[in-house]
Formats: C-alpha cells, sequence, structure tokens
C-alpha cells in the first residue's frame, strides 16, 4: 500500500472549496484588530484571540521595533545553548510575578510549552487525568510522556473523583486542565477540583491559555478562584492577550528548574526572537497600565452573552467573552458560517474532533477594542441570520 494513499483519497476540504463554504486557511488582506479585509471585503472580526486588543497598541508596537532594532530578528539558537537573552529572563521574572508563582519559563509556542512540560514531568510509570474538553497540545503532551492517561466527562466533579479512586494510591499524578475552555468559554471549577487533587495525592497543573489576561484581573483563573497557592503548575501563551507568539509555564523553582532541563520541546527548538519577548513584555505592561481593557472586556463579553441570550441562540454554559453559538451539525455550521462571513462578519466554524458530534459551533470571541456600534451590528446580523437557518 502506498503510503500517500490517505492523502489522495482525502477529498472533502476541496469539495468544500468547490461549494464556495471552505471556512479555513482564509488570506486576509488586512487586520486593524476589529475589523479584517479579505479580498476588498471588510469584516467585523469575532473570531480573534486578541482579548485585550494590544496587537495593535503604540507601546506594543514601539517595543517590537525597538528590539529588533537591537538585537536583531532572530536568536539562532536553542534556549539551551546561544539562544537565551537577558530579555528572556527579564519576561520570565516578571511573568512569575504576575502569576503569583517563584519561577517562569519560556517557550516559543504555546504549544511547545505544554508538550515539553508535560512530557518532562509525566513518567512512563505515572498518571496524567484530563477533562475531555482539554485542548490538543494537552493531550499530545500527555501522549509524548508514555505515561497513562486517564480522561474525566467535562467539568464533571463526580467522574473525576471516581477516576481518581481507581488509580493506585502510589502512583504519580497529575491533574492538568485548561482555566478557561477555548470552544465552549466556561471555567475548570478549580475550587472543586482542588480538595480532589489533595484528597487523591495529585499534582495540578491548569493551560490558562486563553484565561490570562481576562480573568482574575488579567491574572488568570487560578487568581480568579483565589487559589493560585494551590495550583502547582501555571501555562499560558503570548499568542492571545500578550499579543505575540510563545508560551511559558511557571510554577515552583525547583519544578521550572526540572522542566527547563528536561523539555526536549524547549531544549531542541529555538527562542523566541527578541521582537516576541518584546512584545509579550509591553503587554503585560500595559495590563499593569490600563486594567480598564480587562474590565471592558468582560463587560462586553456580559453584553454579548445576554444578546445572544435574548435572540434565543444556544450558547451553552459560557461565561467568559468566549461565547459559542451551537449549531448541531457540519452542514449548517458552514452554512451558518457563509452567510455571516458574506455579512460582514467573522467568526470560527468548529466541528468534529475539535468538538464532539452534535456539539458543532460558531465560536466567537471578543475584544476590548469592539466598539459598541460593531456589538450592534454583529448581534443585528447574527438575528437576521438566525432566523434564515432556522437556528432561532
Amino acid at each position: 500500500m502506498d503510503i500517500f494513499e490517505k492523502c489522495f483519497a482525502f477529498t472533502t476540504a476541496k469539495d468544500a472549496i468547490k461549494q464556495g463554504v471552505y471556512p479555513y486557511f482564509i488570506p486576509l488582506t488586512e487586520n486593524e484588530g476589529t475589523v479584517v479585509e479579505y479580498k476588498g471585503h471588510k469584516l467585523i472580526m469575532c473570531g480573534s484571540n486578541n482579548y485585550l486588543g494590544l496587537t495593535t497598541h503604540p507601546k506594543v508596537k514601539e517595543a517590537v521595533c525597538k528590539a529588533t532594532e537591537h538585537f536583531g530578528t532572530s536568536c539562532t539558537g536553542s534556549r539551551f545553548l546561544n539562544g537565551t537573552l537577558e530579555f528572556h529572563e527579564q519576561l520570565e521574572h516578571e511573568l512569575a510575578e504576575w502569576v503569583g508563582k517563584e519561577a517562569a519559563l519560556v517557550f516559543s509556542t504555546g504549544m511547545q510549552a505544554n508538550l515539553g512540560a508535560v512530557s518532562a514531568i509525566v513518567g512512563s510509570k505515572d498518571i496524567v487525568i484530563l477533562d475531555k474538553d482539554d485542548h490538543a497540545s494537552i493531550v499530545d503532551g500527555a501522549r509524548l510522556s508514555f505515561g497513562k492517561i486517564e480522561r474525566y466527562r467535562h467539568n464533571d466533579m463526580i467522574h473525576l473523583e471516581r477516576v481518581l479512586k481507581s488509580l493506585p494510591e502510589d502512583s504519580g499524578k497529575i491533574i492538568i486542565v485548561d482555566g478557561l475552555f477555548s470552544m465552549e468559554g466556561d471555567l475548570a471549577p478549580l475550587p472543586e477540583i482542588i480538595p480532589l487533587a489533595k484528597k487523591y495525592g495529585a499534582r495540578l497543573m491548569v493551560d490558562d491559555a486563553h484565561g490570562m489576561g481576562v480573568t482574575g484581573g488579567g491574572h488568570g483563573t487560578s487568581h480568579h478562584f483565589g487559589v493560585t497557592n494551590n495550583v502547582d503548575l501555571i501555562m499560558s501563551t503570548f499568542s492571545k492577550s500578550f499579543a505575540s507568539l510563545g508560551g511559558f509555564i511557571a510554577g515552583d523553582a525547583d519544578v521550572v528548574h526540572y522542566i527547563k532541563h528536561f523539555a526536549r520541546s524547549l531544549i531542541f527548538s529555538a527562542s523566541i526572537p527578541p521582537g516576541n519577548a518584546a512584545a509579550a513584555l509591553a503587554s503585560l505592561q500595559v495590563m499593569r497600565e490600563e486594567p480598564e481593557r480587562i474590565e471592558r472586556v468582560n463587560q462586553i463579553g456580559e453584553r454579548m452573552r445576554r444578546g445572544f441570550k435574548e435572540l434565543g441562540f444556544d450558547i451553552g454554559s459560557s461565561e467568559t467573552p468566549v461565547i459559542p453559538i451551537f449549531i448541531g451539525s457540519d452542514e449548517k455550521t458552514f452554512l451558518t458560517w457563509k452567510l455571516l462571513f458574506d455579512a460582514g462578519v467573522f467568526v470560527n466554524p468548529v466541528i468534529s474532533p475539535a468538538v464532539s458530534p452534535g456539539r458543532q459551533l460558531l465560536r466567537t470571541s471578543y475584544m476590548a477594542t469592539h466598539t459598541d456600534d460593531q456589538l450592534d451590528k454583529v448581534l443585528e446580523i447574527f438575528g437576521q441570520i438566525g432566523k434564515q437557518v432556522g437556528l432561532i
């Protein structure tokens, strides 16, 4: 059998392209934050993770230019060898302080942070316990570890305890959850997870890629619940609220030191360029100086959740500026996306395996820089399209 046979047989995406309903890899010609352009067609962006709108902030852009002018475009080496700048260590120090941990370690992407940290910590005789809706990077990190993987139903504490109770007492165990779940916009119930972790001798890691900059006054979901001291590891990315590219893991100094010397995705990848580190550092400074951005994005989230509910849409259990619109089938999801796109609203269609079958949705997310007029327009268009396709 030709190993490429599966490639030749994959025609689903090609068929969608021919039908004009393919929603992925759209090459934008302009990106002004809340407004993007595709072939002259302007759309209100409601699918970005630029929660605080910092990708266009003057201080962030200036920091990138200055760092690039001083250090050049790349470090051309791994953190382990020649790729560590004082800039990286300053960023790590300030991130650790921001999330309330002793130390932090910067990776080249958020994906690599999870792959490296999880596979370094979890050994072949250990057990990693995952929420069924955890991000793919967490799952892949667990797979790379060669440890045993156990999963529990999303935010189901009864099922989690049942899983924990079934595990050997003498095994190493770690529970890993998203703080803010990126598809459905709900939060992990950390105050309920922590007692179970303590009871059954498990450590706890929170992936706060989407929560950082949004929840807990920007400090993340652990801070939101007031449980930072009871969370062992906190991970996040720079590609959302930090307006950059990269990721980090934070925790006790000894644990971070261990990850630093055993995370293959850190050791065998080039470090993030100076400009990316500068963008993340500047974004952190803006979060401190302009807390009103964090307040604004959460106010917008509350407003849009209320607006969608009043229109009659199913938004599940969202409690953040990430708001899903549940559709229920691939065909209707793509159709609704296309009608919204043509009407001037950019959202993200999400189907299996990113969500469970029957839970297909349109993922909407909002920025602190969205105007009230833009939000009103989005709700108006959603109302019109929702009636057209029979969602409301």
